[in-house]
């Protein structure tokens, strides 16, 4: 499960498709940086988040649509499954065999028509027969995908950018990204102009698939319902059962409609085990103070440094699918006066920056109250605190790489 590479490319719609090292994408017309705020790799004023106004064109999202720069090594081989914990190592046998079913000279599977039916893509249709899919109607029109339900850190990530390295199909004809990028190809690219340009795809890999709001259900229901008929193989992993998707915020009998019908889809295999990041390692660091992340901005090459208060403000007038292309190219992240979220959309947009740093690895340096605190009480108990516990480890996490920066 620790099988990571090092880089700050990511999987959000920043710049040129990824192929690791260094990126400009804070000095392209692409993803403006702020100007004499230092650059990427020098030591000295650091840089702004505030200042920054990341643009990303809409023909770029499918091309980026790759396993984050921190899974761009992981394999199969490189998961190290919990011997107390069985399911991992059999999640690991059971999705091997998957990918190797997908690609080939034959599709993800019986595409339309029923075509597909030789070569991998009929393999892929006979491993979901041997793997219990249903008599009849799931023998030719029943799951198409595997879904990964399990804890936080458990590995998913790792094991779901497994499938999409061992699928055997080109790089362009294969597309892994998080559901709030793949709700964003949708907004940029238009319904019908993703179903054209997705269907081509042989696999689909969807990461942190945890609905929100109706919408985006009914959305992602009828995409994936017409990939599926164009014979595209499906993988994504959450922290939810499919069939419990939303579970505690919707009631609407249309939404449990739709629910059940991206159910229908999946096939579900369970991962076990406790959260790895924090797995015999010591408890997250303490804040530091505001001159000690002042200190650090100023002395760490590429590093950020903002008010909590006003990045959260900035984060308002940006659209989550830029937030990859407001941090690339830095070193650090360093934020004074961190203090608990104000509302809701506020928790929802730090969320996906959490998720933008933790792609690229990036340290934070944080003064003010603990990680711990940024939510409160009746937000870890609502219907999005499968979210705000993720952004807590990964959070904590990149803290802890942070507080190696700090002097003390």
């Amino acid at each position: 499960m620790k099988g990571v590479s090092r880089s700050l490319d990511s999987a959000q719609p920043s710049g040129p498709a990824r192929t690791g090292g260094s990126p400009a994408y804070g000095r392209s017309p692409d993803s403006a940086s702020a100007p004499a705020a230092g650059t990427p790799g020098e030591a000295g004023a650091p840089l702004s988040l505030t200042a920054r106004e990341p643009r990303v064109p809409a023909e770029r999202l499918v091309a980026e649509m790759v396993p984050p720069p921190r899974f761009d090594a992981v394999r199969f081989e490189t998961y190290v499954p919990d011997p107390e914990r069985p399911s991992q190592s059999e999640a690991v046998g059971t999705l091997r065999s998957f990918a190797a079913g997908v690609g080939g000279d034959g599709r993800g599977g019986a595409g339309a028509g029923g075509k597909g039916g030789t070569g991998s893509g009929g393999g892929l249709k006979r491993w979901f027969r041997r793997g219990g899919g249903s008599a009849g109607a799931a023998g030719a029109r029943g799951p198409r995908g595997i879904y990964l339900d399990g804890g936080y850190g458990v590995g998913k990530t790792h094991l779901l950018a497994s499938v999409w390295h061992a699928a055997q199909a080109p790089a362009e004809r294969k597309a892994f990204g998080t559901f709030v990028e793949l709700t964003d190809l949708v907004g940029a690219l238009g319904f019908q102009e993703t179903v054209r340009t997705l269907g081509g795809h042989r696999l689909l890999c969807i990461d942190e698939f945890e609905l929100d709001d109706p919408g985006d259900t009914v959305l992602v229901s009828s995409l994936l319902g017409r990939l599926v008929e164009q014979g595209v193989a499906l993988a994504a992993t959450s922290n939810t059962l499919p069939g419990r998707l939303g579970e505690g915020r919707f009631a609407a009998a249309d939404f449990l409609r739709e629910i059940q019908g991206l159910s229908a889809h999946f096939r579900t295999l369970r991962v076990e085990g406790e959260d790895y990041r924090h797995r015999g390692l010591p408890a997250a660091p303490e804040p530091l103070s505001a001159d000690a992340v002042t200190r650090a901005a100023h002395r760490t090459p590429g590093a950020s440094l903002d008010s909590f208060p006003g990045l959260l403000s900035h984060l308002a007038a940006v659209h989550p699918s830029r937030y990859g292309a407001l941090v690339d190219g830095l070193g650090a992240v360093c934020l004074t006066d961190v203090g608990p979220v104000p509302d809701q959309s506020t928790a929802l947009r730090l969320v996906v920056l959490a998720d933008r740093l933790y792609d690229r690895e990036l340290p934070v340096l944080a003064s003010g109250s603990p990680l711990d605190e940024l939510f409160g009480k009746e937000m870890l108990e609502g219907g999005y605190r499968k979210k705000y516990f993720r952004a807590i480890s990964r959070l904590t996490s990149l803290a802890r790489d942070g507080a190696r920066l700090a002097d003390h």
